[in-house]
């Protein structure tokens, strides 16, 4: 009895041993080590709703993540729960394929990392999350396919758990071949190093997939990439995402100006110029173009002073520009730097001064029409006779002819000669500015129409007028200008009808009705004439009684 007993419970110990031996086969240490890189993915959208919670693996220990993509589809916020439970928030995509269903990611915070491996046959480890005891499944590979030349497209012969999905998949040694997919109740992985390869370049903010998320994208690696991407991103008017661009662009590039003054720029908008100049301060002391540097610095005080004049900032005076104008100029004697001192110079009213400045730059390699504007700008405020402006505005205008940027200088002259009561030719050059530039400002085509009106263009004038009430019909000048534009010219009929939708616009006033009594009274209307005139007269207007008198 004694001897069955030894020999059952020596049985028992094999049994014991051996299933020992095939639970530590079925689950290497490498396989448990991949564990504590996984993480648990969870998306929510503007209202703080829930999008969906899959899974997904560390490729390092600097927060670069990998995971599905379609979770990030609306998304507006991300967070990931990692394999001890910490939470971290989703900082940017780092580069996605829709086709695929893959994204790669940041995180903010430190994790632990992964290696990375192919294999052609066999079978591969499903690593789920999990915080306590992880439930790994061994997975047989049916066949290995190619995609993009040289990664794997895994399908595996049995399926794994739906919630299984972004897991990954990973060889005995521990080296993750990919995250895993179901296409319907097929098993596959998308090769880890395809998804390691996702990057961003500069245009990337315009790739239709990427726009499908709120969160934001990362910085290419690159300088110039990033700075595309940067100035894509700053006509987008968000201002909470783009200073995220701006902080991320200085801790990649440290020693670029651009970042610098970025950030400065932000400070100064929001009025915070303490924190502007200290930016500046530490762009002198990391920043390897330290004349840009001085020049950005320059700038800075001068859009201030120019643009905000009311916010006292003791620091920032035209004497401190100019200082960095200078400085910037003594670096590298840029045109560039040169045309600065020069504006500040102007806003200093040193208007002779900047005067010569911009006539010396004229003979420099940045010649162009502004700066012969800006010396005509210098001589108005000098009182200089209006010869000698208009001779600097036709330079601005003939070079800007040569540059092929005549547009603005031609409505500079144009104003001027407007202003001088040389009307024809102001409309002249009115006509070519909107040639050129095919404004759409109400304001430009009021201002036209009054020199036309005073040329006696007729027709240009009422085209003009009709230009005004098509952009804003609800402004009541324009009516009254045009009713006594189509009275001037003999439109009695269509002088009824605009000074019937001024009398809609301002039924409490009396010109109204004095127009639309003058009008119908034109247009053989008489007895309405009449009384929209008496209404007018009732109502102050003191011009209806002379005309009551002569239709009468």
């Amino acid at each position: 009895m004694n001897k069955l007993k030894l020999h059952i419970m020596q049985i028992i110990a094999c049994l014991l041993l051996a299933l020992v031996s095939t639970t530590a086969m079925a689950q290497p240490a490498s396989v448990h080590k991949v564990g504590k890189s996984t993480f648990t993915l969870t998306t929510f959208d503007k209202d703080g709703g829930l999008i969906a919670s899959v899974q997904g693996v560390f490729l390092d220990n600097k927060g670069t993540a990998v995971s599905m993509f379609k979770p990030f589809i609306g998304a507006a916020k991300a967070t990931v729960h990692d394999a001890s439970g910490k939470e971290h928030e989703v900082e940017s995509i780092m580069g996605a394929n829709e086709l695929y269903d893959v994204a790669k990611f940041r995180v903010k915070g430190a994790t632990q990392g992964i290696a990375t491996g192919t294999i052609d046959k066999g079978s591969a480890w499903l690593v789920p999350y999990s915080i306590g005891k992880p439930d790994f499944k061994q997975l047989k590979i049916n066949r290995v396919e190619k995609f993009n030349t040289t990664y794997n497209y895994y399908v595996f012969t049995s399926s794994a758990p739906e919630n299984a999905a972004g897991c990954p998949m990973t060889t005995t040694d521990g080296k993750v071949i990919g995250i895993m997919h179901r296409l319907g109740e097929t098993t596959i992985a998308i090769d880890i190093n395809f998804i390691a390869s996702l990057a961003v370049n500069g245009l990337s903010s315009l790739d239709p997939a990427l726009r499908q998320t709120f969160i934001r994208t990362a910085l290419p690696t690159e300088e110039k990439d990033a700075m595309t991407m940067m100035t894509l991103k700053k006509s987008e008017n968000n201002p909470e995402q783009y200073r995220a661009f701006v902080d991320e662009y200085v801790s990649l590039f440290p020693t670029s100006t651009f970042g610098y003054r970025e950030l400065a720029e932000i400070y100064a908008a929001a009025d915070n110029f303490e924190d502007a100049d200290k930016t500046i301060q530490t762009a002198l002391s990391k920043a390897t173009d330290k004349a840009e540097v001085h020049s950005d610095y320059a700038d800075l005080i001068y859009k201030k002073l120019v643009y905000k004049e009311d916010k006292p900032f003791e620091k920032w005076t035209s004497e401190k520009a100019l200082q960095e104008a200078e400085a910037a100029y003594q670096i590298k004697p840029e045109p560039a730097y040169r045309h600065q001192q020069a504006q500040i110079q102007y806003i200093r009213k040193e208007y002779q001064k900047a005067h010569d400045l911009f006539i010396e730059l004229t003979n420099s390699k940045i010649n162009n029409g502004e700066l012969y504007y800006e010396a005509a700008q210098c001589k108005t405020q000098l009182k200089a006779p209006d010869a000698e402006i208009k001779t600097l505005l036709d330079s601005a205008v003939n070079v800007g002819i040569r540059t092929g940027n005549a547009a603005p200088y031609y409505l500079a002259r144009g104003a001027f000669l407007d202003k001088q009561g040389k009307y024809r030719e102001a409309v002249i050059d009115y006509l070519a500015y909107d040639t050129l530039a095919h404004p759409v400002n109400q304001q430009f085509f009021y201002t036209r129409y009054q020199a036309e009106k005073n040329a006696k263009m007729w027709q240009l004038a009422l085209a003009d007028i009709a230009r005004c009430v098509i952009i804003n019909p609800t402004e009541p000048i324009y009516f009254a200008e045009w009713v006594t534009l189509d009275l001037r010219v003999g439109r009695f009929e269509e002088a009824v009808k605009a000074a019937q939708r001024y009398v809609e616009l301002q039924p409490e006033a009396a010109e109204p009705y004095f127009f639309l009594g003058l009008a119908q009274c034109q247009n053989n209307n008489k007895v309405e004439g009449l009384k929209n005139l008496q209404k007018a007269k009732e109502m102050g207007d003191n011009r209806a009684e002379e005309h009551i008198k002569k239709y009468k």
